[in-house]
């Protein structure tokens, strides 16, 4: 038996409960992972208030990245992939990340950096492959281009300011204070603007001095889309990753035409496991030495014992944070 937090009925933070589980088993090209921290994500929220189910043969918990040791699993497969038991990794899920025990496919496994503790690395599975797939393989960033990001300070946006200046990218981010702002000018975005406070597509033909920006990393959608496609440059690209401002959109598809424009977007948790291991193997490759080095860091604003998952979730829903909100595990932090 295990310790989990599960969503009793769909509804506000406190449907979150803390609840024993009957233990995950580890099938073929699996790993079976001691928790010590689990990350909080934008879709657990929407899971909980009933909007997002999992995908077919998930979990049902929520919870999409883990870290902490591996206690068991495919041992010939853990081998082929250079891990074994007690090895330290995090890891992206398809769901059960808040719980004590997770299964993870052993491609979706990456080693934690010497440098970072559990916490730190249990923020970092879902932004990363997020970011990764949709800026530099959807979008394909280029070192030199200009990347707008909606939302700088959220767990997305933090990584992927982070992500695109080590990659030689121009970053402009947008965020809902002057503190926000801030917080990114200090994560290395060239530019922030408070949207509350300025019309983003005035500033950003200003900050490009009428040109616009080559990338757009959007999670709001709905009336969104039409200034973001006013503020792309020729060959522009935008990707939507999320549509907190609503799934319909009009926008000039003159401009599409002129300006030869690309409007994108994906979800990564209906994906293969086949198509996420591609990415972590991009991540280790390229992202991975890059966290080893110091030149991107993992953004945590606070952590929660996993007994007080609704408190999380209601900070989450409440926007005041910067970066990552994480829950933890006592007992896969202290073997």
């Amino acid at each position: 038996m295990m310790k989990a937090v599960e969503i009793s009925a769909p509804g506000g933070p406190d449907v979150l409960r803390l609840v024993e589980r009957a233990a995950p088993v580890a099938g073929a090209g699996e790993a079976l992972i001691r928790v010590a921290a689990s990350g909080i994500n934008r879709p657990d929220v929407l899971q909980r208030k009933g909007v997002y189910p999992p995908p077919p043969g998930a979990s049902d918990l929520p919870g999409l990245e883990v870290a902490g040791r591996i206690e068991g699993g495919d041992a010939d497969a853990l081998a082929a992939a250079g891990f074994a038991l007690g090895d330290r990794v995090c890891a992206l899920v398809a769901g059960g990340g808040y719980a004590e025990l997770c299964v993870a496919p052993i491609g979706q496994c990456l080693p934690v950096p010497g440098v970072l503790s559990d916490i730190e690395a249990a923020s970092l599975p879902e932004t990363m492959f997020t970011v990764w797939s949709n800026v530099f393989e959807r979008a394909r960033l280029q070192p030199g281009e200009t990347l707008l990001i909606q939302g700088g300070t959220s767990g997305i946006g933090v990584t992927a300011i982070q992500l695109a200046k080590a990659h030689g990218a121009i970053v402009i981010a947008t965020a809902g204070s002057d503190d926000k702002c801030a917080a990114c000018i200090a994560l290395g975005a060239d530019h922030a603007i408070n949207y509350r406070s300025h019309d983003f597509v005035e500033e950003v033909r200003r900050i490009t001095a009428k040109r616009g920006v080559d990338v757009i990393l959007d999670m709001v959608a709905g009336d969104y889309v039409a200034r973001e496609v006013s503020c792309l440059a020729e060959d522009g690209r935008l990707v939507i990753i999320a549509v907190q401002g609503g799934v319909a959109a009009t926008f000039d598809a003159g401009l599409v035409l002129r300006r030869r424009l690309v409007i994108t977007g994906s979800t990564l948790r209906p994906r293969s496991v086949a198509f996420k291991a591609a990415i972590a193997e991009s991540l280790r490759r390229t992202v991975w030495p890059w966290l080893a080095a110091g030149r991107v860091k993992p953004v945590v604003y606070r952590e929660f014992e996993a007994g007080d998952a609704a408190g999380a979730h209601r900070l989450m829903e409440s926007n005041q944070h910067i970066g990552k909100i994480v829950l933890t595990w006592p007992a896969g932090q202290a073997r």
